[in-house]
């Protein structure tokens, strides 16, 4: 394959995120205003000329009191608007929620419940053919049911597993629902397949999690049987059952494109010697040794696997499935946002060159981000950190950055030119280390 003519298509997507915490729920459509500014956010995403975008319409704020009750006039209005401009729709019913409040991740019916919205949502619009009924079911049921940071809180194997399995099932379920109103509807599965290395004694766990990392895919896939590495962990600490993993096998439901969401601190390094890092940061325990998980691009004791490998791995593992970057997106200058979007575009170039299905590279955040650099844990009330995006919102209204015109090149082009990306990122320079040694240790992998 011509590496110039290589390039793979630009999607967009809307950082959409409705998570609980507590009795809050964090809903950016609101805090970015695109609830109040649909259809000039749309005319301005439009201009832009990518042919895909991964668009909310999400359970939470359709049927917040009931799905018996939709309330389904913006969501009409706003994919209305996309058909017309030509932009096919990638469907996002769920993201990193866990329904509305007559459900959670961990309630037995949330599969059905998610099933019927799924259902509704195909009936009203049946002309949808792309779907993520929930983005990232792994990352959410960590943080919801292993690290305790949106709800259920969970801090355990088994809120974790409960958790992962209701969104898998429920994925599934969807599927089956929405084929049987458009038979064509094809599934985007999304999850962050961040690597993680370690030192010597946190190579247990370090295997564990990056076995872990596959478990969406696998688990839609049917390959979790008794042969996986991970079953055991899942009918045991988890407290699954066979029969529902045998379900999940006999009910396979394969990804038509898999979604990689990965961001520089996505790579993960798990260090036992504690004394290089803050007393404040927090420590780990597992088979009696403590240690710190930090990312790996922070330490001068780790070497942080490029996003061109993290790729590559996916290629790897499933070499017959297409795939995409599903979000890329980084907190910084305009400069420092263009270089990243360029780290990632190049990577996905390269391998497509190499003949990868590689399909795409979705630029995420087209309104920006607020309060992800406290996992969207602050407070009702409490002050909010905004990171602009393609376009930035911080004066009510879109108003382009330097990301907008690039964005631009890339849809039409495939290529851009701008002196910041004659400059190495941060990413690969000495400005990136936060942490340890002046030399790396042995990892382990």
């Amino acid at each position: 394959m011509d590496p110039e003519t290589s390039a793979p298509e630009l999607w967009a997507g809307l950082e959409c995120t409705v998570n609980r915490v507590g009795d809050y729920w964090c809903d950016q459509a609101r805090l970015n205003g695109h609830d109040g500014r649909a259809a000039q956010d749309l005319a301005a995403i439009a201009s832009l000329g990518v042919p895909v975008i991964r668009y909310p319409v999400l359970w939470e704020q359709v049927a917040p009191d009931s799905l018996d009750e939709p309330r389904w006039a913006d969501t009409d209005e706003r994919l209305a608007l996309l058909r017309e401009a030509g932009v096919q729709v990638i469907a996002g019913l769920l993201h990193h929620g866990s329904g509305p409040a007559y459900t959670s991740l961990v309630d037995p019916e949330f599969p059905e419940k998610l099933a019927r919205y799924a259902a509704m949502v195909a009936r009203r619009h049946p002309w949808l053919e792309l779907y993520t009924p929930v983005n990232e079911p792994l990352t959410t049921a960590r943080f919801s049911g292993l690290y305790g940071v949106w709800y259920p809180h969970g801090r355990d194997d088994r809120v974790f597993g409960r958790a992962l399995y209701n969104e898998v099932r429920g994925t599934v379920r969807a599927m089956q629902e929405i084929r049987a109103v458009n038979p064509r509807a094809r599934l985007v599965q999304t999850d962050d397949l961040g690597r993680a290395s370690g030192t010597p004694g946190t190579a247990r766990q370090v295997a564990h999690e990056n076995e872990r990392r596959w478990l969406t895919f696998d688990l839609l896939l049917g390959r979790v049987t008794p042969r996986h590495p991970l079953y055991g962990y899942l009918i045991g600490p988890c407290g699954l059952t066979p029969e529902q993993l045998r379900w999940l096998e006999e009910n396979r439901c394969p990804p038509d494109v898999l979604g990689v969401n990965h961001y520089l601190l996505s790579n993960r390094f798990l260090d036992e010697e504690t004394d290089w890092y803050p007393a404040e940061l927090p420590r780990a325990v597992v088979d009696g040794v403590e240690y710190v998980d930090v990312p790996a691009l922070e330490t001068r004791r780790a070497a942080s696997p490029t996003v061109e490998e993290v790729l590559r791995d996916v290629w790897q593992r499933y070499p017959d499935i297409p795939f995409a970057v599903t979000e890329v997106h980084i907190d910084g200058d305009g400069d420092l946002r263009q270089q990243w979007l360029w780290e990632v575009w190049s990577a996905a170039r390269r391998l497509r060159a190499r003949g990868a299905p590689l399909l795409a590279v979705t630029v995420w955040s087209l309104l920006g981000t607020f309060d992800w650099n406290t996992l969207c844990t602050t407070p009702a009330g409490g002050a909010l950190h905004y990171e602009p995006g393609v376009f930035d919102v911080s004066s009510g209204r879109a108003e382009p950055t330097e990301l907008t015109e690039m964005v631009r090149a890339l849809a039409r082009t495939g290529t851009h030119s701008a002196p910041s990306l004659a400059q190495a990122g941060f990413w690969a320079t000495e400005a990136r280390f936060k942490y340890g040694a002046a030399q790396r240790v042995e990892l382990a992998r």
